[in-house]
């Protein structure tokens, strides 16, 4: 049975191999513009910043240089149950520079379509253990992000050699730009 966690909460990962999922509804009638929100994963070292601009992982950018980290790709209306979008880990191709894996998603265009994440419900992200399909831990968004167009949901780090997650959900308002001057 999967572990519900809170904003800061952290919990060991035992699985070399697993998905996170993140998942959202929205508001369209609110703006009368439908939104499209984007899963991104920074892939950092030891001092906090990407290891390479090939480590910085969305829509453009499927896969990490060594296959650990992959983006299943973009999810463009959000529509349906479950997983809006999804990220594939495996701990076993790791780059031993790695210390953590950001999880930030953003409203593509938020400006322009005048949208931001106080329009956006039911968001969460949770990982799944891919030997067995069985939902580890999950961590549900309860803050009402009325002027941020970017959030970090968690993130996955190495402390020791033990690989865990620790629940964020902090946002940001300058969307993924703030996130990649914050990283970089």
């Amino acid at each position: 049975m999967a572990i519900n966690l809170q904003k800061g909460q952290r919990e060991n990962i035992n699985a070399p191999k697993f998905t996170i999922g993140l998942g959202w509804d929205t508001n369209n009638s609110s703006t009368g513009t439908s939104f499209d929100l984007d899963a991104s994963a920074f892939i950092v070292g030891a001092n906090g910043k990407i290891l390479s601009d090939a480590h910085f992982i969305f829509y453009n950018n499927l896969k990490a240089p060594d296959e650990s980290v992959i983006h299943t790709g973009d999810n463009l209306t959000g529509d349906g149950d479950g997983d809006d979008e999804q990220i594939k880990i495996d701990l076993t191709k790791i780059d031993s520079a790695v210390q953590e894996i950001c999880i930030v998603v953003t409203i593509h265009d938020a400006q322009g379509r005048k949208q931001n994440f106080g329009q956006v419900r039911n968001s969460f992200i949770r990982i799944v253990d891919d030997s067995n399909n069985t939902e580890m831990v999950k961590y549900e968004l309860e803050e009402d992000f009325s002027i941020e167009t970017a959030v970090e949901f968690g993130r996955i780090y190495n402390k020791d050699g033990q690989w865990k997650f620790e629940a964020m959900g902090v946002g940001m308002k300058g969307g993924l730009e703030d996130y990649l001057n914050k990283y970089n």
